[in-house]
């Protein structure tokens, strides 16, 4: 349905690192407390908090970190209350950057990013000064799992997915909003391995940077990524073939 997606392979390894490393714990605790706070502490009848922890056992977290996480949203542990921000602003080149933090002090987390995005060559934005380059949408991975890019299409079309990207070793599947949850329930009836699923910012169109100007972008995105109170970064920069090479 698609072709060669080189922002989703950086990202992808760049997960994979996250994970060697522990820091994706971090990420994911955050977004279970936040998802078990706003909605009930049981994942059976709390889709987020269900997708959330659903994401954590794929990344290996023990039982006791989740159940602790659910525990200090619902009050029955002590714990800290996480604001979910989203920022906006420009990059080396004038690339659109996306940040989606969760943290318990923003005064702290806004001038960090802002930091962040001056030292690197951008500038934070107003909000809605580049969302509206993006899309709200469903992203879906995992390994190949022997399976062919037909299979996986004769699966997800039938629930309503907006593309599949077949890569070397892991297949990418984009779905709208709506969809979303059906596409992903489809791929677990078929009881294949997700690496992970979860909404986020696409770029309705790519902006090429190369040489100098994307190892700049990527110091930026890296540094934010980097940042504790960091979720998840987008941006609409299409990476070129040499810096795919340097993030292998």
């Amino acid at each position: 349905m698609s072709g060669h997606s080189k922002w989703s392979t950086i990202k992808r390894k760049k997960g994979a690192a996250d994970a060697k490393r522990g820091k994706i714990f971090t990420k994911l605790i955050k977004e279970i407390t936040i998802s078990a706070r706003e909605g009930a502490g049981d994942p059976a009848v709390n889709p987020r908090l269900r997708l959330a922890v659903d994401n954590a056992k794929s990344a290996n977290m023990p039982a006791d970190n989740i159940e602790r996480a659910i525990k200090k949203a619902t009050g029955d542990l002590a714990g800290v209350t996480y604001y979910e921000l989203t920022y906006e602003g420009y990059g080396p080149g004038g690339v659109a950057v996306l940040v989606e933090v969760a943290t318990d002090n923003k005064n702290r987390t806004v001038a960090a990013v802002r930091h962040l995005f001056t030292k690197y060559g951008g500038r934070m934005g107003e909000n809605g000064s580049v969302a509206w380059m993006f899309d709200r949408k469903g992203i879906i991975t995992m390994p190949i799992q022997n399976k062919t890019e037909d299979d996986i299409m004769d699966i997800v079309l039938e629930t309503g997915a907006e593309d599949l990207q077949a890569e070397e070793d892991f297949f990418e599947v984009q779905t709208s909003l709506e969809t979303f949850e059906p596409v992903r329930k489809a791929l677990v009836a078929e009881n294949l391995e997700i690496e992970n699923a979860s909404l986020q910012w696409i770029a309705k169109n790519n902006v090429n940077v190369g040489g100098d100007e994307a190892e700049k972008v990527m110091k930026l995105i890296e540094a934010l990524e980097e940042s504790d109170d960091v979720q998840n970064v987008f941006s609409n920069a299409d990476f070129d073939e040499d810096m795919i090479k340097q993030q292998s």
